[in-house]
């Protein structure tokens, strides 16, 4: 997953709110003022688009601690005393260990491998205690857990091992002979006497030894026990029924040095994700540098990832570096060597999952437990590349050679990590005029913006590059997110002739280390649950049906007046000043003028930073503070022209200028010199979401002062930089809340008719299935609750309800929920 520095601004946190429960299943009684009528057609007669059997899929990144502690089942957090300065600036090799006695984490020519760099030299009488994840280490009582630990020492030594917390034992504990000589491999089991979720795991050691790769594992985990994936979340990926099966990353894969880990390379940490780095036994594999703030051990790596993608039936969609970096560091990599390094690991890659076991790198995969292939058919290069033009380049090479060996797999190019704007359009007019099979496309917006582009794909060139829609999501986990999404999703199985494949991201998120959200599964170390994106997603996926059935739908009435709002100003890791802000009315009349002669009572400071009155300007002076906005004005004022003079001073961005601001959570603004000082845009927030309107590549000057002018007119907005036009936009898009598809499951002969109600009040709706023969009753599945219904540990407001529908006819009337999105299965006959 790719995260742009600014796109950090867009992170909404989990709100734990009292919620509505799904009794809003029953329609809100009727009254004649809130009555919404609708009217669906259905031509059971015409052919709509095919939908592959991998429409619908799941993107994986290790984010959040996606992997260690979390799918990856490992309880020991450390295992192995990598952890580094690298990896997190908080961090020491015995991050997560307390030691009684004398240790120290040691790394010379003693080390168990050369890639597993550190190891424990733990002194006789002493002892190490690991902390796990979360709040301990998770065991339930009469499962069994298996211990592990590599270990060497100079004369007979045993080690004891033992499972307890604060109120003492949690499993008998165990003895290990470690014998003189090098290193070795020593195992047992535990049987927990009690299940406990703050658990700590001690070795003490009766003479001198060295430990490594200190391990415990769960017996019971996801299929296969050697693949160590933690049950519940495995489970959780597997209801979904995905298509395919996204992996690495994300930022993992455009991040970070592009060259191996070795002593030629200095052993860096803060590598991209590069797959031979993560297969063989676990001890051998290197250690990394999340982009995320962590350490990632690889214990989950690219074959755990085949495997789990064949286990739950999707499609393997691994992403190789392409050279370019992305995320904030966007740097393009010269390197020809390397290069045609990374060209080849790719082709060795294809060989790992796809060669026989004559093969080198089949027969790397056949020794790891796997001699049948992985049947890989789809790749992805690169991902969210801010420099289109260097990442064709790069692009095209790796086609080149794939294609020269691999003509049967088709190569995923990207646009960028935007809907829209400059990079977007290079990319896309890059990837046309290469004749690219498939382009990754990634957003993050607004519940509105989802609601406003259910016919984004509807004008896509039908013989261009298909579309994967490898990353997104609206900014929230509430009910009114899945919601939102739902709807969008109607719009993309209506184009499934043009979206191939589409993923929900990020994944996973535990509670205790988020990073970014929302997420669709979070999780502890004891407990996981669904979030109301997760429902959403899971209802789609398990009906998606195999071919569109046209069909159309009338649309909500809608009204809308001009944009209206106050104005504010702020900054983003910037120190900024604010000088001779006026506001005039359309007829000329001063709404506010303020020079900042006096004081500045007119503002109120709603975000971050610290703002003062220095010189006669208004100046935030906090460098390291995100969104400081302080407002002014009258929150009903329309029709407008707002002048600022800024000027920044230090920092990494430029100016943020708002207009049409009603809350803290709902307005315009112009982001100039965002994106790390690379680009300007109109953003619109929504209930804190955010959404890009118009945006140019461009650059703010430090010290140097600037005149900006924008001017509203209904709902026109045009912006001047020192007196010259940057751009303007017409924000008059409707923000549809009721949206249809209708779809044919070949194996059943149903008609799925999928219906999303945003509105708070019923839907009553005549539906006309076109003359089709069809069943008197329908199988009903109804997702409905309270918008800002949040699913939780203890609490599942947003829940599948299931139920039959007994008055299906050719033609026949349902009312669709207030807040719902309802899935009729009517059986043709």
């Amino acid at each position: 997953m790719s995260r742009s520095t600014t796109r950090t601004r867009w992170r909404v946190g989990l709100t734990a709110t009292a919620l509505l429960t799904a009794g809003a299943l029953l329609p809100a009684p009727a009254h004649a003022e809130d009555v919404t009528d609708y009217t669906i057609t259905v031509d059971p007669t015409a052919k709509g688009a095919e939908i592959d059997d991998t429409m619908y899929g799941v993107f994986f990144e290790d984010i959040n601690r996606a992997a260690d502690g979390g799918l990856y089942a490992e309880l020991v957090q450390n295992r192995s005393f990598e952890y580094s300065t690298v990896d997190n600036r908080s961090y020491t090799p015995l991050t997560s260990w307390t030691v009684d006695g004398t240790a120290q984490v040691v790394n010379d020519a003693g080390r168990l491998n050369e890639r597993n760099r550190n190891y424990l030299s733990l002194a006789a009488g002493s002892s190490v205690t690991n902390a796990g994840y979360n709040t301990g280490i998770r065991v339930e009582q009469t499962k069994k857990y298996d211990f592990s630990v590599w270990a060497r020492a100079e004369s007979g030594t045993t080690l004891a091992v033992s499972l307890q917390d604060a109120d003492g034992t949690l499993a008998t504990a165990r003895r290990v002979v470690v014998r003189t000589g090098g290193w070795a491999k020593y195992e047992v089991t535990f049987t927990a006497s009690r299940t406990s979720s703050d658990g700590r795991l001690t070795v003490a050691s009766s003479g001198a030894a060295a430990l490594d790769m200190v391990s415990l594992f769960p017996r019971d985990t996801y299929k296969h026990q050697s693949n160590g994936l933690r049950k519940d979340l495995a489970e959780k990926v597997a209801a979904l029924r995905p298509g395919f099966l996204r992996f690495p990353g994300g930022c993992l894969v455009n991040t970070g040095s592009m060259q191996d880990y070795s002593e030629a390379s200095g052993w860096q940490r803060a590598r991209s994700y590069q797959w031979k780095d993560t297969i063989g036994p676990v001890e051998e594999r290197a250690t990394n540098a999340n982009f995320w703030g962590y350490n990632q051990s690889y214990g989950l790596g690219y074959y755990e990832y085949f495997r789990f993608a064949e286990d739950i039936g999707a499609m393997p969609l691994p992403v190789v570096p392409a050279l370019v970096t992305g995320c904030g560091q966007n740097k393009a990599v010269v390197d020809d060597a390397l290069l045609k390094r990374h060209i080849q690991d790719t082709l060795d890659l294809i060989e790992f999952a796809n060669g026989p076991v004559t093969s080198t790198w089949g027969r790397k995969r056949a020794q790891m437990g796997h001699p049948k292939p992985f049947h890989l058919t789809h790749i992805g290069v690169g991902n969210e590349e801010n420099l289109p033009v260097e990442f064709m380049a790069r692009f095209k090479e790796f086609r080149a050679a794939i294609e020269a060996r691999y003509p049967e797999i088709t190569v995923v190019s990207n646009s960028g990590p935007d809907d829209a704007g400059s990079t977007f359009d290079t990319a896309w007019q890059l990837n046309r005029e290469a004749n690219v099979d498939m382009v990754d496309e990634h957003y993050y917006n607004s519940p509105q913006w989802f609601l406003q582009n259910n016919d984004r794909y509807d004008s896509y060139d039908r013989n261009g590059p298909k579309v994967f829609l490898g990353e997104y999501a609206s900014w929230g986990n509430a009910f009114k997110n899945g919601l939102a999404e739902a709807a969008f999703m109607t719009g993309l199985e209506r184009n499934a002739d043009v979206v191939k494949l589409a993923s929900y991201a990020p994944l996973f998120a535990n509670e205790d280390y988020v990073q970014w959200s929302p997420d669709m599964v979070w999780f502890n170390n004891h407990a996981s649950w669904n979030s109301a994106n997760y429902e959403v997603q899971k209802l789609f996926m398990n009906n998606v049906g195999d071919r569109v059935v046209p069909s159309t739908a009338t649309s909500t009435p809608s009204v809308s007046g001009p944009i209206t709002g106050a104005v504010g100003l702020s900054t983003w890791a910037t120190t900024a000043a604010y000088d001779d802000v006026k506001v005039t009315g359309a007829d000329g009349a001063t709404l506010l003028s303020d020079d900042f002669s006096g004081d500045a009572s007119r503002w109120t400071h709603t975000g971050g930073g610290s703002w003062s009155l220095q010189d006669g300007q208004y100046v935030q002076t906090d460098v390291a503070a995100e969104n400081t906005m302080v407002s002014a004005g009258d929150a009903n004022w329309h029709d407008y022209d707002l002048h600022v003079k800024a000027t920044k001073k230090s920092g990494k961005e430029g100016f943020l200028v708002a207009f049409g601001v009603k809350d803290t959570g709902n307005y315009y603004w112009w982001n100039l010199g965002g994106w790390n000082n690379t680009t300007s845009a109109v953003e619109q927030a929504v209930d804190g979401g955010k959404s890009t309107l118009v945006s140019k590549a461009g650059t703010i000057e430090t010290g140097r002062a600037y005149d900006i002018d924008i001017k509203v007119r209904g709902r026109q907005v045009t912006l001047y930089l020192d007196g010259q036009e940057w751009g303007s936009f017409t924000d008059d898009k409707p923000a549809e809340p009721f949206r249809q598809v209708v779809t044919k499951d070949k194996k059943s002969g149903d008609l799925i008719v999928k219906v999303v109600n945003a509105r708070s009040a019923g839907a009553r709706t005549a539906i006309d299935l076109g003359g089709a023969r069809v069943a008197t009753k329908a199988r009903v599945t109804t997702l409905a609750a309270a918008p800002d219904a949040v699913n939780t540990e203890t609490e599942t407001p947003v829940a599948p309800v299931t139920s039959t529908f007994t008055g299906v006819a050719d033609k026949f009337t349902y009312t669709f929920p207030a807040n719902s999105v309802t899935f009729l299965r009517i059986k043709q006959k």
